[in-house]
């Protein structure tokens, strides 16, 4: 949470006003200027850096086309599952595709900044949640286990 740490207390504050009829402007107010404080943060600056870079780079452009289609083809032999003649040729191909892609540099600094924004928003997320109870859930966006069974939904929201 140490990003989050940088934000100004009164950002977050869940003692003002404490029985006090809520002020909506107030609250929208304090919204749109923590949005500023997080739009003007050096992970969002890093963020829009990188990806500027990616859309711009030729290499990027080109593998993520070769990717493109790679996926298509791999979508077209799936609808037949592992039956399909192609279908391993096809899943093998947009793998390597992918490992790539994310081999590129401006692709790989890319991702590191959208991680850096991704926690930064979690952890403003869970200052904000904690300011109104120890017991209000927040959506996490941790990926790992999403097969059945995996508690996906006990690992996606997780009491701060």
């Amino acid at each position: 949470m140490a990003n989050a740490e940088r934000l100004p207390e009164y950002a977050v504050s869940a003692t003002d006003h404490v029985g006090e009829p809520l002020d909506m402007a107030a609250v929208l107010l304090r919204a749109y200027e923590l949005g500023d404080l997080i739009n003007s943060s050096a992970e969002v600056a890093e963020y829009l850096y990188w990806k500027s870079v990616v859309e711009m780079d030729e290499e990027v452009r080109r593998q993520s086309a070769e990717f493109a289609r790679l996926k298509e083809k791999f979508a077209d032999c799936e609808r037949f599952g592992r039956f399909h003649p192609d279908y391993h040729e096809a899943k093998d191909a947009l793998k390597a595709a992918e490992r790539a892609l994310d081999a590129l540099e401006p692709v790989r600094r890319f991702k590191q900044a959208e991680k850096a924004v991704d926690e930064l928003l979690y952890d403003v997320a869970v200052l904000l949640a904690r300011a109104v109870s120890d017991s209000v859930k927040v959506p996490g966006n941790d990926k790992i286990g999403l097969g059945c069974g995996s508690g996906f939904l006990r690992k996606r929201f997780i009491r701060c």
